[in-house]
Parts: C-alpha cells; structure tokens; sequence
C-alpha cells in the first residue's frame, strides 16, 4: 500500500470514515492532521500547509488526501507546497468505484461520474485562459483547454446515452418482471452495513462479502421464497450510501439506485454495533440519499444489522429508541442468522400489503425524454 498522510475535520466520525476511504482506495494512513474548516487558497492556511509539507516529508508519504472537495487550484497549490500528489474526497471515492466497478454498466457509471467531477475542473481552466493566461493555441482561435472542455461533454453524452440505454432495458425487464406479479424488494444503506450478507443469506447466494466500502456497485436481483412458496419476491441488492456523496455521484449511479425508486419495500440496514452518534449521522445520511431518490418512507422497513457484535442485552428494546422514531424496524444479525425469521414474516406481509403483486397490470416502460 502506498502511504498517505489525510487532512480531516476535527471530529470522530469524519476521521474514521476517511481512514476507512483511504484503506478501501489502497492507501496506508501514516499521519492524520486535524483541521477545523477547509477553504482557502490550500484548502488550509499557509501555516499549515507548510506544516503539512513537513510532515509528509518526515513520514515519506507519496499522497495527501483531503477530506473535502477541492478546487483544481487548491489541489495545485497544495501539491506545490508538499511536493506531493494532492487527492481530494470526491476523487478518492471516485477511485475505490473504480477499483470495485466489474459490470459493463458499473463502469460505464464511474466514466460518467469522473467526466463530471473533471468538467468543473476544465471550467477553471478556461476561466485562466480567459483571464489571459492562452497557452497552448490549436489554430482558429480556439486554445487546447476549449478542445478538452468540448470532448469532455462529447464523452459525458456518448456515456449517457449508453446508460440511457441500460436504463431503458431494466425498464422493460422490471415490466416483464410485473407480469411475475411478485413485489420488488430492495437492499438499501449505508456502505458495509451488511446488504450483501443479508442478500447471500435471504437470497441463497455467494455473492462476495467484505468489511471494505462499496464491494457492491451493480445490482443482483433474484426471485427468493421467504417461508411460504406462494408468497414470493423479488430482491434486489444496490450501491451504499456514503455521508457527503455529491449529487453528481447519485446521478451517476442513477440506473442502479432507481431500483429502490421501483421497489415496494426497501430494507434499510444500519449496523446496530456502532456507536449512536455513529448511527445518528450514517442515518441522516441514508435519508437524505433515499429523499434525492423521492423514496416513499412509508415504504422502509429499518434494519439494526450486527446485533450479534453488541453486549448481551444490549439489542433489547433498541427499536425502541427515539433515533428511529416514525420507522418500521426489525433486528437482526445477517451473519448468525438472528431474527431472520420474524424479518422474513414481515417482508412478506408488508410487500404484500403494499399491493405490488398479484393483481397489478403490466406497465409500460416509459420514454426516456
């Protein structure tokens, strides 16, 4: 692994997310510098910055990681001052995507999401080009960045509409899959909650399983029996949720998070074993991620994963607390197998309330516009 030194905010939760970020994209974390806020000219003063070209250089780190995203002159400037590549959040989470992306369709969504992560990036370069600095003429009056600027919205709209494309045919697969008249059901969460186990576990599956983030980026759906054979559904695993993913990022990934724009259920899984403030900010997250996808609320079952991880007794009356008022909630241990049965009674009776199955008609895929 290659080691790197991380710029973070001053809170627990945010550095141990980013460690766990950087761990996932292959990094070695050798030093962490805690920083109130971000902003300015390095993304931290010029105090620090040179505080932070010391350190790399005593602990020979090749990379700094901000945990923030970074305008293409902070990461510039910073680099020159370090003497070290500068990856900000945004690129880092991009790269573990990267790393992870193994469907035609997963890589086709993390091209789309590192154009627009560059295409700002090109803006300010042809902003400096404005302001006089016109290097690189290609004739006609047009500079080398305006090309790059140009291609780069060609490559978004070829990507786009090959994703177009996927998301016409889950369409029509989703319709065909009415015709089952089986309710969709959908994996949702927060990233290495436990989604995967639980699908390998309702599902029968082998699907691969890992601590690490985002070890799932495409969705897997199958047709599951959960007790009673006429009463079956269909479960569909996603990406998960990560706090601070830009918009840009869920639009990208759009094709595989619209499963739970289709679902009739969705199970929200959080790890019950950390601690609540842990819990408290992957949960706003998950909602805020959930209300981008106007996800029916009433239409989420929360999931306390990992019961089997906290102390004896510890999980008794857990649902009880205020944390996860206004949700329907169910306890669990995908692992160990904990509370699988009460789980599955209640997805099948809250999939079937809700009406998805049996006597619903086929729908029409709609256009994309």
């Amino acid at each position: 692994m290659d080691k790197a030194t991380v710029v973070t905010y001053r809170d627990s939760f945010a550095e141990q997310e980013i460690r766990e970020l950087a761990k996932a994209a292959g990094y070695s974390v050798v030093a962490v510098v805690l920083v109130r806020r971000i902003e300015g000219m390095y993304g931290v003063g010029a105090g620090k910055a040179e505080e932070l070209r010391e350190t790399v250089s005593k602990n020979d780190s090749k990379t700094l990681i901000v945990d923030e995203e970074l305008t293409s002159s902070q990461a510039v400037h910073l680099s020159d001052v370090t003497k070290v590549e500068v990856v900000d959040r945004d690129r880092l989470i991009l790269n573990i995507f990267a790393k992870r992306a193994a469907t035609t369709e997963a890589k086709l969504q993390v091209q789309l999401a590192e154009l627009q992560y560059e295409f700002p990036r090109a803006k300010d370069a042809v902003r400096y080009s404005v302001q006089g600095e016109r290097a690189g003429f290609s004739g006609m009056g047009e500079t080398m960045v305006d090309v790059k600027f140009r291609a780069l919205k060609a490559r978004m709209n070829t990507i786009k509409e090959k994703l177009g494309k996927a998301q016409s045919s889950k369409r029509l697969h989703r319709t065909e899959r009415r015709k089952l008249g089986l309710p969709f059901v959908s994996l949702a969460g927060y990233t290495s909650s436990g989604k995967t186990t639980l699908f390998n576990r309702l599902a029968s599956e082998a699907k691969e399983e890992s601590p690490d983030l985002f070890t799932t980026l495409s969705t897997t759906t199958r047709v599951v029996t959960l007790g009673d054979p006429r009463r079956r559904v269909l479960l569909s695993d996603t990406v998960g949720f990560v706090s601070r993913l830009p918009t840009y990022m869920v639009e990208s990934f759009k094709s595989t998070l619209e499963e739970l724009t289709f679902a009739d259920l969705v199970l929200l899984l959080v790890d019950a074993s950390e601690s609540r403030d842990n819990i408290t900010i992957k949960l706003d997250s998950c909602r805020q991620t959930l209300s981008q996808l106007e996800v029916d609320p009433k239409k989420v079952i929360l999931v306390l994963n990992k019961i089997d991880l906290l102390a004896r007794g510890a999980s008794n009356g857990l649902e009880l607390d205020s944390l996860f008022e206004g949700f329907s909630v169910a306890k669990i241990s995908a692992t160990r197998g904990d509370g699988m049965r009460q789980l599955k009674n209640r997805i099948t009776d809250k999939a079937y309330e809700t009406g998805a199955p049996r006597a619903r008609p086929p729908q029409v895929a709609p256009r994309d516009p």
